[in-house]
């Protein structure tokens, strides 16, 4: 029975480790050795503004990439400190994540190349007298980013119509 079971112990550290170099390296060169997969890099940033008024929440995003990779599609998301009304559709390119989240996707992010723009109007349950909106990649295609800070955002929006940079 113990042959049995160091056989078994065996074929599973094997798959193991074929498994993980497969997945975690590149193809071994004509010496051995094997290179580290190379991940893209972007640096993603997000800018707009949101206003708030009368229960109807604005929404004015511009997502942009400064490179050196450039991304076949990026995925925002949108948080609401108050839920959005529930009878209303998302915009298109979003879906709604629950009641007080959008995901929207951008589409394709050149490095240093023109931005992507989003303008949402979207009602709020109720009329509240402010807002905390909050900006985050949540999806860019595996690409690394060195600066998230400037691809996620929180903003209070006082119910004055108003523009709330972020």
């Amino acid at each position: 029975m113990s042959v049995l079971r160091s056989a078994f112990l065996a074929a599973a550290v094997a798959a193991v480790s074929v498994t993980t170099t497969a997945a975690g390296a590149a193809p071994a060169d004509r010496t051995g050795r094997t290179e580290p997969a190379v991940v893209p890099e972007a640096d993603v940033a997000h800018h707009g503004h949101a206003t708030l008024w009368d229960g109807r929440i604005g929404v004015w995003l511009t997502s942009r990439n400064h490179g050196p990779a450039a991304l076949a599609d990026l995925t925002v998301r949108l948080e609401f400190s108050q839920p959005l009304a529930p009878d209303q559709q998302p915009p298109s390119g979003c879906l709604r994540d629950g009641d007080r989240v959008l995901l929207c996707g951008t589409g394709a992010l050149t490095a240093d190349g023109s931005p992507r723009e989003l303008a949402l109007d979207l009602r709020a349950v109720g009329a509240p007298h402010e807002v905390t909106v909050r900006i985050d990649t949540v999806w860019n295609g595996g690409a690394t980013d060195r600066d998230p800070a400037n691809h996620r955002h929180e903003v209070l929006v006082p119910a004055t119509g108003d523009p709330y940079i972020f």
